[in-house]
């Protein structure tokens, strides 16, 4: 396992409850059982809080570490198009050369392609969230 892997789950700025969120929702991989747990207040299309907790690998807190990070004060539009772009990337194995990719890049490589449901667990709660 990659040591900058674990570094970046050992992140857990936004690992935290948030008691009063105006967005909530739970998703489980059915493949290998990661759970996530997001909740968000969303004030005018932005997100201005964000607080997740996981059963999960390594590599879906990792995934769920950066999407939280890069989430706070972020429209709705600017997240699912980020969470299109994550999808697409395991989808056609296309490189992104966006600047909200570059804190992916130590996961988003193609020897990870067996963990892409792991991975891609907090990007599927996001979207699903910020739609509603």
């Amino acid at each position: 396992m990659n040591l900058e892997i674990i570094n970046i789950a050992a992140n857990t700025k936004n690992n935290k409850d948030i008691k009063n969120h105006t967005h909530y929702i739970k998703l489980k991989n059915s493949i290998c059982g990661d759970e996530i747990q997001l909740k968000l207040i969303i004030k005018r299309d932005k997100i201005t809080n964000i607080g997740y907790q996981t059963d999960s690998c390594i590599y879906c807190q990792a995934s769920a570490s950066i999407l939280s990070k890069i989430s706070m004060n972020s429209k709705k539009s600017k997240i699912i198009k980020l969470c299109d772009e994550a999808k697409s990337y395991f989808d056609k194995y296309e490189k992104n050369s966006s600047k909200n990719f570059r804190p992916f890049s130590k996961l988003f490589l193609k020897e990870n392609l067996s963990r892409k449901d792991c991975i891609l667990l907090p990007f599927k709660a996001m979207k699903k969230i910020v739609s509603n």
